[in-house]
């Protein structure tokens, strides 16, 4: 497990490898390699039923419809503005991620920016960090991240429609294509959960996953903290460090309250930038 944390830090940071191609080859290693752990069991057994079987109909209507869900609204922009317009990439791309999303919101935003950024040049890096900040004031830092680079790809390259226009509708169609396949997920997914929670193949495949995500939340980690100190090439913000080690400080030792430091240090950095 340690093994795997270390090298999909290594695949992201170094190799710069796609965060899905780190997940399907941790999934696929997990599958592979002996089992690292036996789900546990009820201390007593006569409590256990047999899980329902869902049926084939309820599996194939469910699946239709959520898909249809899920595109329709894509298709329908595509063929209002083209299908090489801002917002069709924009609903292609957070699908995909709604795909790979393992992990949770640390574990995706890393591939988020990198693509958002590097290759679709929807925001630049400062933006970027932006709206990283934004997020981390707020309970829900992946729909927020998400929203703030759909409309950003939006207000940047709007086409032929106004910029507002063109951002509100990157933002609504980007928070439709991540996370309505969500909810398709769960009703698709969710009769079967019972029937593989004894397979022991699929719980190591999903272990070495959840470790895998250990190194892929690194590599956000510094990703992050390089650009905050290090905001330009041989600049160091040190102002920004001493913060950074202040806070990594209490709430390490002392134990200090996160939503304190959050709010405390947006405070010293509001009265430091004022100073100057």
């Amino acid at each position: 497990m340690w093994a795997l944390a270390a090298l999909a830090f290594l695949a992201l940071f170094a190799l710069r490898l796609p965060f899905p191609v780190v997940v399907l080859a941790a999934l696929l290693l997990g599958f592979l390699w002996k089992t690292p752990f036996r789900p546990p069991t009820s201390a007593d057994s006569s409590l256990e039923t047999e899980p329902a079987r869902p049926s084939l109909r309820r599996t194939l209507l469910v699946a239709a419809f959520g898909f249809t869900l899920w595109w329709l609204p894509i298709l329908l922009v595509g063929l209002s503005l083209g299908w090489e317009s801002t917002w069709v990439r924009e609903g292609v791309f957070f699908s995909k991620a709604a795909v790979v999303t393992f992990g949770g919101a640390y574990a995706v935003l890393p591939y988020i920016a990198q693509q958002a950024v590097e290759q679709h040049g929807w925001l630049q890096t400062g933006q970027m960090m932006d709206g990283l900040g934004l997020a981390e004031t707020t309970p829900g830092p992946l729909i927020m991240v998400l929203q703030f680079v759909g409309y950003m790809g939006g207000w940047n390259q709007p086409g032929a429609l106004p910029p507002l226009l063109a951002a509100t509708l990157g933002a609504l169609i980007t928070t439709w294509a991540t996370f309505t396949p969500c909810f398709l997920w769960i009703f698709l997914g969710a009769p079967y959960l019972e029937r593989l929670r004894g397979n022991q193949k699929l719980s190591a495949a999903f272990a070495a996953v959840t470790a895998a995500v250990v190194g892929v939340i690194l590599n956000l980690a510094v990703w992050f903290g390089w650009h905050v100190l290090v905001p330009t090439p041989q600049t160091v913000d040190w102002f920004a460090l001493a913060l950074a080690s202040i806070a990594f400080l209490g709430l390490i030792k002392w134990k200090w309250d996160v939503v304190l430091v959050i709010l405390a240090s947006g405070l010293a950095g509001l009265l430091y930038r004022l100073v100057l």
